[in-house]
């Protein structure tokens, strides 16, 4: 076996499989694992996807925010054992890969427009409208059914 192999073995053991699908664009409420001392506890970090770089357990992301006006910048290590959970708060459209042009916007020129619709919502309506029967149908086929 050679070196490339044995390493991809190793790494995707270690890869987390309860990672959410998210976009560029998204906010992102990123949970952390801070040890202090003997005490560990989970921080909140929630801001807007500006970056993902990388591929396998190396892959980082970049969550931008503005608090107390100020803006602060996050990068972190999406396959890291110190993040407990990510959670999508809302999903974001945009049309570029990196948004590093928030960074020093602020008000109204910071937000992200937000996405109507996406791959999870289609596939839902569509199985809603396969299971929804009109009334009209449903007592002609209940009549046909009884006769």
């Amino acid at each position: 076996m050679s070196k490339a192999v044995v390493i991809q073995k190793l790494e995707s053991e270690q890869l987390k499989k309860n990672i959410p699908e998210f976009r560029i664009g998204d906010t992102l409420s990123i949970h952390v694992r801070i040890i202090e001392g003997e005490k560990e506890r989970v921080q909140v970090f929630t801001g807007t996807l500006i970056a993902r770089k990388g591929t396998g357990l190396s892959e980082t992301i970049n969550i931008h925010r503005i608090a107390y006006g100020e803006g602060m910048e996050r990068v972190f290590l999406l396959n890291s054992p110190r993040i407990a959970k990510i959670e999508i708060m809302k999903h974001g459209h945009v049309r570029r890969g990196k948004l590093y042009h928030l960074r020093g916007a602020s008000g109204k020129a910071a937000k992200v427009k937000g996405r109507i619709g996406g791959p999870r919502s289609i596939a839902a309506k569509n199985q809603e409208e396969s299971s929804f029967v009109p009334e009209a149908q449903a007592s002609e086929t209940a009549e046909a059914a009884n006769s």
